[in-house]
């Protein structure tokens, strides 16, 4: 397994392309899947340009290589770019999506391919641990969820528009509004005397909780379980902490 840098995680088809080795030999290991992840989790809930992921199928085609979606979050990506999710499916042969993160069920993953592929992975859920009973429950909550909470995906956006443009207002080095696609707000701490744990616990001691996910990188999240109320106060919260604590 290989990874590449990007900037905000957004894709640019032409750099896992040249990384990939259809026919390495016997020496090396071919390419034969290129994985990407839309939303993008680490790079602040970015929404990957549909244009890029049809270069990168047709490119990958030619060298009879798969793509794989993590496709966790891609409801939040078809709301905010408006692309159908048949469209983005298109173009991959296994997709998983999520159930319990923004559409609120309690828990669940699917994975999506042909039957032949999903015959193989069930072999191979046996094998790594089997599965669940009665699961079926679970399943009614993740079709639930599907039918009722993705359209209010849309509130979770405008949420996390908010809390940027609120922590902006105080801290313009740590935010840029206009680089919050989804429900994901990644702050950058590098020119605040703060580090990112001091944050998380600096904001639950006011019942905010931030994720510490680097020295000078916290994450906030909007989602199912978040109010409009919820997030006014804690953007209030964290406007507080941040403002005046520029190095």
């Amino acid at each position: 397994t290989r990874t590449w840098h990007a900037a905000r995680g957004l894709l640019e088809a032409h750099v896992p392309l040249a990384m990939a080795r259809p026919n390495a030999g016997p020496y090396l290991v071919s390419t034969k899947a290129i994985a990407i992840e839309n939303t993008h989790n680490f790079g602040g809930g970015t929404v990957q340009p549909i244009s890029e992921i049809e270069t990168l199928y047709h490119r990958a085609s030619e060298m009879n290589i798969a793509l794989h979606l993590d496709g966790a979050r891609i409801w939040n990506a078809h709301i905010a770019s408006g692309v159908k999710l048949n469209e983005y499916g298109k173009f991959f042969e296994t997709i998983s999506v999520c159930l319990s993160k923004g559409l609120g069920a309690p828990v669940g993953s699917i994975l999506l391919s042909t039957s032949a592929n999903v015959s193989k992975a069930r072999v191979w859920r046996k094998r790594l641990g089997g599965g669940m009973r009665q699961i079926g429950i679970l399943g009614a909550a993740g079709h639930f969820a599907l039918d009722h909470n993705i359209s209010r995906l849309e509130a979770d956006h405008r949420n996390a528009k908010f809390l940027a443009e609120k922590i902006f207002n105080v801290a313009p080095s740590v935010i840029d509004p206009e680089k919050v696609e989804t429900n994901i707000v990644g702050l950058q701490l590098n020119e605040i005397d703060m580090t990112s744990q001091q944050l998380a616990e600096a904001a639950k001691k006011e019942n905010v909780l931030v994720s510490a996910l680097g020295p000078r990188y916290a994450r906030l999240v909007t989602h199912l379980d978040v109010s409009d109320s919820n997030v006014r106060m804690a953007a209030e919260v964290l406007a507080s902490i941040l403002k005046n604590r520029r190095n």
